[in-house]
């Protein structure tokens, strides 16, 4: 399976760096779409990155409408993360899917408005408890990206460690 991971307008640049370690540990494509909170050179999403960017498959959207004009929702197995979701992520099986997109919106607002109400059917939340506003963001992709690559049985993964068997 393919996994992408879309960021739109992200703003904390630690944020971004977790998330891009995470994808080059998966394997998953990392979007990103402008505008940024930060500058993908900066010292922070570097530091949270680690020595991954080199392993990491990265493109980048002028704009969200860019984004939506290349992968449009209709065709794609597309999931649109936000509090605001019906159906629970791990509700939806994505393990005969050959290509999944999964969205993520900025820190401070989610995804759009306009875009949550016109592919609602496509909307997922992460539960929690009713009197706390979300996830931290990385924390949330990782949740949803491990669960999507679990039900396509982590391949092209390793599931195994071969640490004692050095001993």
């Amino acid at each position: 399976m393919k996994l992408n991971i879309v960021l739109v307008e992200p703003e904390i640049p630690q944020n971004t760096g977790n998330i891009a370690r995470t994808c080059a540990a998966t394997g998953g494509k990392l979007h990103l779409v402008h505008p940024l909170g930060f500058s993908i050179s900066e010292r922070e999403v570097k530091r949270a990155g680690l020595d991954y960017w080199d392993k990491l498959e990265i493109e980048e959207h002028n704009s969200f409408d860019d984004f939506l004009a290349k992968y449009k929702p209709e065709e794609y197995n597309m999931f649109f993360v936000t509090t605001k979701g019906k159906k629970v992520y791990s509700d939806v099986d994505y393990s005969n899917m050959d290509e999944v997109f999964v969205l993520f919106g900025k820190e401070t607002k989610g995804l759009p408005e306009d875009v949550l109400q016109k592919y609602f059917d496509k909307a997922i939340r992460i539960p929690m408890r009713e009197t706390l506003r979300s996830l931290n963001l990385s924390n949330a992709v990782a949740i949803v990206a491990y669960d999507v690559l679990r039900q396509a049985g982590f391949d092209g993964l390793e599931e195994s460690s071969s640490y004692f068997d050095s001993k």
